[in-house]
């Protein structure tokens, strides 16, 4: 299985057979331009579109963008209910987080969480083998927080998004940190490449921090 971040909380998780993309966005709103990507399923973690321009993705996939359990060509998605800020949804509304199970790896991809998970929603989520984690703060977890939800879903690799990087529209994105700030806060060394691949068996023994180069 392979992972590439193509900026902000998007990815393309690709299995053997199946790939997946996560929240693509719109590049005129974001400002920076989403790569050509072909994909079986895409996830829509909520409306905003930042996270939702889905015929930016070639194909014909399955979009999934509700809480529920599906299973295309042999991939298991578990989509759950959880919000945008700490407050209810009251502010940004809902978010849905996806537990995709692809060539046996369990990968969860957070959205834009904005609150730290009940022991309910961490016993929904189950054993996770890869979390995608938004870390810049403003719309979504800050480092602190983030880092937080990591420790409590204890993956084997911790992949963060949703940060700040060079391109993003400055009126609508200047307030997110930088990575630096959840690599401190994490306190683990990073491995940085352009792209994550593992396999069910080759998984890491110790928590491994893995953060992306963005493909253009």
């Amino acid at each position: 299985m392979e992972i590439v971040w193509l900026g902000h909380s998007s990815f393309r998780i690709k299995g053997k057979e199946v790939s997946v993309v996560t929240d693509p966005y719109d590049s005129g709103m974001i400002g920076i331009k989403f790569p050509k990507t072909e994909a079986d399923i895409v996830t829509v973690s909520h409306e905003h579109k930042d996270h939702s321009k889905v015929d930016a993705v070639s194909g014909t996939p399955k979009v999934l963008s509700s809480p529920g359990e599906y299973e295309i060509k042999g991939v298991s998605v578990f989509g759950i209910s959880t919000f945008h800020d700490d407050k209810q949804g009251a502010q940004r509304g809902t978010n849905t987080i996806f537990v995709i199970k692809i060539d046996n790896v369990v990968v969860c991809h957070l959205g834009d969480l904005g609150h730290k998970l009940s022991g309910e929603q961490i016993g929904e989520i189950g054993a996770v083998d890869v979390v995608l984690v938004p870390v810049g703060g403003v719309y979504t977890l800050d480092s602190s927080r983030a880092s937080e939800v990591v420790s409590s879903l204890e993956p084997k690799v911790v992949i963060p998004m949703h940060y700040q990087v060079d391109g993003l529209d400055p009126k609508t994105f200047k307030g997110l940190a930088s990575v630096d700030d959840f690599i401190k806060e994490i306190g683990v060394e990073p491995t940085r490449s352009s792209k994550f691949v593992v396999t069910h068996d080759k998984l890491p023994e110790e928590e491994q921090l893995v953060v992306l180069e963005r493909r253009s």
